[in-house]
């Protein structure tokens, strides 16, 4: 280890001391002891991550008063926005992200007030940059995904209308329109869009810190991958009666979610491989692709064009195709081309 970096951590080990009795002077007993949870869940020390007695203890400040888990949210939302240290913002992540997965909802819904609208809570971490060393600069880009796949998390539950939890919710569909269901499919592929695209390091899943961050991750992908199972099932029930552009959208979502399969079988190293999520996926999208191709073609319309007059043979109207044009399927998809045949005189 060079003599920068031994100087680095000493100053780090002395300024996390010094913040935590800094902290415990407080008058304020209970609010001085948050925030000493705080500091201790979010040290400079990147060999480890925080411990689960320290997540603990964070986590007891929900089932307190109504002032002692707004203080929580902010003691860590102050840690973070403050850091220029990309350990400390990586575990200040990590300890929201258990707050979001195990934390009490007082702590929750602290956390998810408002922060889609630029509010104190809003992460805006896409700028992150720790440019101490090489391994910093790498932490960096995993603050930066991390960030957004947390940001995910919180859109992803405002979608749903409910938290992503360990036992999953069994959703009734029944009141659901198709509409409301695409928008719940779409949100869910987004966050694993947003998971896909993790940084290039991934050796750094060697430090305990990163390895922590990606099983909180997987855990979630695993939620969202049994949402996303129960609606693409229901939208089977249902895709006699979805419309050529609901079918659409369901096969585009479909498709999008199948170009993230390979980078997360890398990213998990297997984890959460599931073969039957995938053959399910692959079924209903062909499934899809097949009732679309069907009723865009019953909407084949050609039109003769005659050396008098206009002939029409025509099986059904396409109101989007001008005269003489007809709808066939390429190799590409459907395409547009004009057909005028001349239909000779008789006598």
């Amino acid at each position: 280890m060079s003599l920068r970096k031994t100087l680095t951590n000493l100053l780090h080990t002395f300024n996390d001391k010094t913040a935590v009795i800094a902290a415990s002077l407080s008058l304020k007993r209970r609010v001085s002891s948050v925030r000493v949870h705080v500091l201790r869940a979010t040290t400079h020390r990147l060999a480890t991550s925080p411990s689960e007695s320290q997540i603990a203890a964070v986590l007891s400040a929900g089932r307190s008063s109504y002032l002692l888990p707004r203080t929580c949210i902010e003691a860590i939302m102050d840690r973070l926005h403050r850091t220029q240290s990309a350990t400390v913002a990586l575990k200040c992540l990590f300890t929201l992200h258990n707050i979001v997965s195990e934390g009490p909802l007082t702590l929750k819904d602290n956390l998810s007030h408002y922060p889609s609208r630029g509010g104190h809570n809003a992460l805006n971490l896409a700028t992150f940059r720790d440019d101490t060393d090489v391994q910093s600069l790498e932490l960096s880009s995993w603050v930066r995904w991390y960030a957004n796949v947390l940001e995910n998390v919180l859109t992803v539950s405002r979608v749903l209308g409910y938290y992503l939890i360990n036992k999953g919710v069994e959703r009734e569909f029944s009141g659901v329109s198709s509409v409301e269901l695409l928008c719940e499919i779409r949100g869910l592929v987004e966050f694993v869009e947003q998971v896909s695209h993790a940084p290039e390091s991934l050796h750094l899943q060697r430090i305990d810190l990163v390895y922590g961050v990606v099983r909180l991750v997987c855990d979630d992908y695993g939620r969202v991958q049994r949402e996303i199972s129960q609606r693409v099932e229901e939208s089977v029930r249902r895709v006699g009666d979805l419309g050529v552009d609901e079918l659409r959208e369901l096969v585009r979502c479909l498709k999008r979610l199948e170009e993230c399969k390979e980078r997360l079988v890398v990213l998990f190293v297997n984890r959460k491989k599931n073969d039957s999520f995938w053959d399910l996926i692959g079924r209903v999208k062909n499934k899809g692709v097949a009732v679309m191709e069907d009723t865009e073609g019953k909407w084949l319309t050609v039109v003769v064009k005659g050396r008098n007059d206009l002939t029409d043979s025509t099986r059904f109207t396409n109101p989007f195709l001008e005269p003489g044009e007809i709808l066939y399927s390429g190799p590409t998809g459907w395409r547009v081309a004009t057909c005028q045949l001349t239909v000779p005189a008789l006598g």
